[in-house]
C-alpha cells in the first residue's frame, strides 16, 4: 500500500462518447454503472469541452496542455499520422504531461490507446507502455499494475477504443473506394464489435424492439436551419458521411443510436474492471480517479454521425473527478472548463506540483474540493478542421472559414438542441458583441508551412 501523502492519479480515456451517453446524466438508453460510480462520489463537470473534436489533436492537447494550433494541427490525417516528428517538437514532448509528473517522483504508466501526432509513443512523452491493446487485455493489464507492489505514488492511464467503433458502421456501408474503404476491409475486429453491438436481443421482435428498445431520434434529428457551409464541407470530405445523411432510414439512424449506446456499455464494463481493481488494492482513499473522452459523436442529431463538426454532441464531453472520502456527488452546471488546457493543470494540482509556465488551463481540483472559485474564466476555446468557436456558461458562438451562415450565435439556454441561428436576433447583439471580440483575440490555427519552428 502507497503510504507517501501524494494520491495515486487514474486517468481513464474513452474516445468519442458523448457528454450525455451515461446513465447518471438522465439517458435511459443506456446503461453505465462504472462511471455512474464515479459521479456517485465525485464532481460531474456538466460544461466539458474538448480542444478539437478529433482524436489527435484533442489529445495532443491533453498529453501538452496546448491548442493544437500551436503546431498548425486540425485534422488527424497528413502530415499529423507521419513518421516525420518536426511537428510535435522535443521541447514541447520533453515538458509533456508524463514527464512531469514523474519528475515528481511518480511511476508513470500507460494503457491503450496512444493516437498522438507523428505517431509519437507514449514513451517519448513520459510513461511506461503496459498494454497496447485497446479492449478487453486493458483493463487486466491495468489491474495487475494497480494491484501491484508500489514503493511510491503511481500515475496510471487507462485509453479505450470505445464507443469509437461506431464509427465503421455508416463507413462499412457507403465507403466504395479510397482510405475508407481500405478501412472497412483492415478492421475486421472494430467490424465485429460492432456487428455485436448491433444486434437486437433474442425473444424480442423487431416491432417490439423499435416501440420499447431501441432509442428514438433526438429532438434535433432534423438539420438546423441555416445550416453553415463548414457543416456540408465535411459531409463531402468523405462520401460516407454525406451517404449516410441521404439513404439512412430514420430506423436505421436509431439503430445507429442503438449500437452506440451498447459500445459504450462495453467500455463501461472494462472501466468497471479497473474501478473493481482500486477496491481490491485497498487504495480507494489513496486514489484520484479522473474520467473522460477525447471527443464525442452526432448520434443522429441533425441526421450526423460520427464527429468532428462543432455541435455539441461532438464537442462536449463526460468528465468526472472522483476522489473517495473528499469529493461529494455533484453536478457542476456553472463553470465552462477544456478537458484538453485543464487536465495537465489539474493533475499536476493533484501530484502537488506547478504545471510550466505555457500552460493556459486551469486546475480543477479547487472546484472538485468544494471550495468557491470566482475568477473563472468566461469562455472556452475549441478548434475545428473548417472553423473555430466559443462558449460560455449560456451561449456559444461560431465561425466557419467560409462559405454561407459562417457565422452563428446559438442560445444554449433557449435553444439546447441548436436548431436555429440567433445571430441576427437583436437581443442578441450584445452577447454577440461580446462573443465576437473575444473570439477574434484569440490566435488561430497556424498553416503548417508558416511556422517558426524555433520557438
Amino acid at each position: 500500500m502507497n503510504t507517501n501523502k501524494k494520491p495515486n492519479i487514474i486517468f481513464i480515456i474513452t474516445d468519442q462518447q458523448s457528454a450525455t451517453m451515461m446513465s447518471c446524466t438522465g439517458n435511459k438508453y443506456v446503461k453505465t454503472p462504472a462511471m455512474d460510480s464515479l459521479a456517485e462520489n465525485g464532481v460531474r463537470f456538466d460544461k466539458a469541452y474538448c480542444s478539437n473534436p478529433i482524436c489527435i489533436p484533442s489529445r495532443f492537447s491533453m498529453f501538452t496542455g496546448r491548442m493544437p494550433s500551436e503546431i498548425g494541427l486540425k485534422e488527424t490525417g497528413f502530415p499529423w499520422a507521419r513518421e516525420r516528428q518536426d511537428y510535435f517538437r522535443d521541447d514541447m514532448k520533453e515538458k509533456a504531461l508524463g514527464w512531469i509528473i514523474k519528475d515528481a517522483g511518480y511511476e508513470t504508466k500507460f494503457g491503450g490507446k496512444v493516437h498522438l501526432p507523428c505517431r509519437t509513443t507514449s514513451e517519448e512523452i513520459g510513461f511506461d507502455y503496459i498494454c497496447e491493446d485497446e479492449r478487453d487485455e486493458l483493463p487486466n493489464a491495468c489491474a495487475d499494475f494497480i494491484k501491484g507492489k508500489h514503493d511510491k505514488p503511481f500515475f496510471l492511464v487507462a485509453s479505450f477504443i470505445n464507443p469509437h467503433d461506431i464509427c465503421l458502421m455508416a463507413m462499412k456501408e457507403f465507403a466504395t473506394e479510397g482510405q475508407d474503404k481500405r478501412l472497412v476491409e483492415l478492421q475486421k475486429l472494430e467490424i465485429a464489435t460492432l456487428e455485436e453491438a448491433l444486434k437486437i436481443p433474442e425473444g424480442i421482435s423487431e416491432q417490439e424492439f423499435f416501440d420499447k428498445h431501441c432509442p428514438p431520434l433526438p429532438p434535433n434529428f432534423e438539420p438546423q436551419q441555416h445550416e453553415p457551409y463548414g457543416v456540408k464541407k465535411i459531409l463531402n470530405q468523405r462520401e460516407f458521411k454525406k451517404l449516410a445523411r441521404e439513404n439512412y432510414s430514420e430506423k436505421d439512424w436509431r439503430l445507429h443510436r442503438w449500437a452506440y449506446a451498447k459500445l459504450t456499455e462495453l467500455v463501461d464494463s472494462q472501466i468497471a474492471k479497473v474501478l473493481d481493481a482500486v477496491k481490491q488494492a485497498g487504495i480507494e482513499e489513496e486514489t484520484v480517479i479522473i474520467f473522460t473522452s477525447d471527443h464525442g459523436d452526432m448520434d443522429a442529431a441533425h441526421k450526423l454521425e460520427h464527429k468532428e463538426v462543432l455541435y455539441e454532441e461532438s464537442v462536449r464531453l463526460p468528465f468526472i473527478i472522483s476522489e473517495p472520502g473528499k469529493t461529494k456527488k455533484t453536478v457542476d452546471k456553472t463553470h465552462v472548463i477544456s478537458s484538453g488546457l485543464d487536465i495537465f493543470p489539474t493533475i499536476c494540482d493533484y501530484a502537488g506540483i506547478k504545471p510550466h509556465e505555457h500552460i493556459k488551463g486551469k486546475s480543477l481540483k479547487p472546484i472538485a474540493d468544494g471550495e468557491n472559485v470566482n475568477d473563472w474564466r468566461k469562455f472556452v476555446y475549441v478548434e475545428g478542421t473548417y472553423g473555430d468557436m466559443i462558449v460560455s456558461e449560456k451561449f456559444k458562438y461560431m465561425m466557419h472559414d467560409e462559405g454561407e451562415h459562417a457565422e452563428q450565435l446559438m442560445d444554449l439556454e433557449k435553444d439546447p438542441y441548436e436548431m436555429k441561428n440567433s445571430a441576427h436576433l437583436p437581443e442578441h447583439k450584445e452577447v454577440l458583441d461580446e462573443l465576437r471580440t473575444h473570439f477574434e483575440k484569440i490566435p488561430k490555427v497556424q498553416q503548417v508551412d508558416k511556422i517558426d519552428w524555433k520557438k
